[in-house]
């Protein structure tokens, strides 16, 4: 029992349910003890629901024993970013804006979650809003990275991702506008989906950018997401920004393996990057190897637009948005933001409705290139998560610099599916990823390459000591 998420998935943890040799109750003691034992040095959780957990885990070990069985989720532990709507729970945000505010209903996520019999452990650090962090001058201390408390663990879903890293939680809910669960994901060494556009609700989910906000799981295995985003996944009527499409089996096609795929590998968004780290470079070669290896077709693709069109176009989008959605506050509680996250926010302000169009016009054009040049000729396409491992904690730049490390705003422009996976580690420790992305509404296949890949590898075998997170 003492290495029992380490160990097992969140599959085979359903299997011994249901065979009787778990309880819920047993997983639940565990996942609380971690949490206890491991988070005061790591700030992955703002609130710990113990409470709710056992009376959850009660529920689901009785539900199994009367003949009722909810699906892979049920009895199984998971924690919410903290800009997810809990009935009755605290819902911070992360910010002193809204560090009482206990909804009266749930996020559509947490309700799908709750109803697939899951476990709710409690509510994870996030940057400010999603987007202002890490920071220390907010009513609660930012996340820490698991694999070296010194390094942030990527944002804005920063707990999650040293949750899940940390064997706190199999599985936890993230959001992402620019990168935030790809960005943790690929930092902290798990596996981190951004799904389609309008794949999962956003409703109850607090808004950074109406048009690029994706709600996905990071997990500790591609199996482990699938499951998760089979549970959360499907139309909402009352989320503007859904989509009335069906819900495939995510898993159906995991096994499949990537022989006769063409996979396109987007090496001029990265090759020439200031700052590209020689180490990142070196693991997308080898994992592209791998990939050749078990029979995929891997080819370098070129596009009219660079990186930096794309990543231009995301920014003034979603610093339009943001503003719009802050005005009010930002205009009556300024000092009750954070620093970093008021200096970001308000470049907002400075852009003009010309800006936004021009933004919105190009943001077809650079869809119309993924989708049809380059997702028109491969089934999927390869790109950096990050262009180096996980930074320092005190390195973090003011305001919302150009310099960004991470190489994921792309795919929020775009909507398309993308996924970062771990394929290494630097020579100080830190993982390194590379994203997976596919066609609107085939994660099928994003998961079936990674899962490819993932099977022929072992870096989703690794875990942090907990001496990494002991305190300095």
């Amino acid at each position: 029992m003492t290495e029992l998420l380490e160990n097992l998935s969140i599959a085979e943890i359903g299997a011994k349910l249901r065979d009787g040799s778990l309880t819920s109750k047993k997983i639940t003691e565990y996942c609380l003890g971690k949490v206890a034992d491991l988070d005061p040095a790591l700030n992955a959780f703002i609130t710990v629901t113990g409470d709710r957990a056992m009376q959850d885990a009660a529920k689901a070990d009785r539900d199994l024993a009367e003949g009722t069985d909810r699906g892979p989720m049920h009895g199984v532990p998971y924690a919410l970013k903290d800009i997810y709507d809990t009935a009755g729970i605290l819902t911070t945000c992360h910010s002193k804006l809204r560090e009482d505010v206990i909804p009266a209903t749930d996020s559509v996520c947490a309700e799908k979650l709750a109803e697939a019999g899951g476990v709710l452990l409690g509510k994870l650090s996030t940057h400010e809003f999603a987007f202002g962090g890490p920071s220390f001058d907010l009513p609660f201390p930012p996340a820490r990275n698991p694999w070296n408390r010194d390094h942030g663990p990527g944002g804005s879903s920063s707990g999650s991702g040293a949750a899940v890293a940390m064997g706190m939680t199999r599985t936890a809910m993230g959001s992402d506008t620019g990168g935030s669960i790809r960005g943790p994901a690929a930092y902290c060494g798990v596996i981190g989906i951004k799904p389609t556009y309008g794949r999962v609700s956003r409703r109850g989910v607090y808004p950074l950018s109406y048009t690029m906000d994706h709600c996905g799981p990071l997990s500790k295995t591609v199996e482990d997401a699938a499951i998760t985003l089979q549970t959360v996944a499907g139309y909402d009527p009352a989320d503007p920004g859904s989509a009335d499409v069906p819900v495939p089996d995510f898993r159906a096609t995991l096994g499949a393996g990537v022989k006769g795929l063409k996979i396109g590998l987007l090496r001029s968004f990265y090759a020439d990057a200031e700052g590209m780290s020689p180490e990142a470079i070196a693991a997308i070669d080898e994992a592209v190897e791998t990939l050749r290896s078990l029979g995929a077709e891997v080819e370098d693709v070129q596009g009219a637009s660079p990186f930096t069109m794309y990543n231009s176009c995301g920014r003034v989008i979603l610093l339009a948005e943001a503003y719009a959605i802050h005005e009010e506050d930002l205009k009556t509680r300024p000092l009750d933001y954070g620093q970093l996250t008021m200096e970001r926010i308000i470049l907002g302000a400075y852009i003009s409705a010309a800006d936004l169009v021009q933004a919105q016009r190009l943001r077809r054009e650079l869809s119309q290139e993924v989708n049809s040049v380059f997702l028109g000729q491969y089934d999927a396409l390869l790109a950096p998560s990050s262009m180096t491992p996980a930074p320092r904690i005190d390195a973090t730049p003011k305001g919302f610099p150009l310099a960004w490390p991470m190489q994921t705003m792309p795919f929020n422009v775009t909507g398309n599916p993308a996924m970062s996976i771990p394929i290494g580690f630097s020579e100080s420790g830190l993982p390194l990823s590379m994203q997976i992305v596919g066609r609107y509404f085939d994660e099928a296949t994003v998961f079936r390459v990674g899962r490819a890949y993932e099977a022929a590898t072992e870096w989703h075998q690794r875990w942090p000591m907990p001496a990494s997170v002991e305190a300095a």
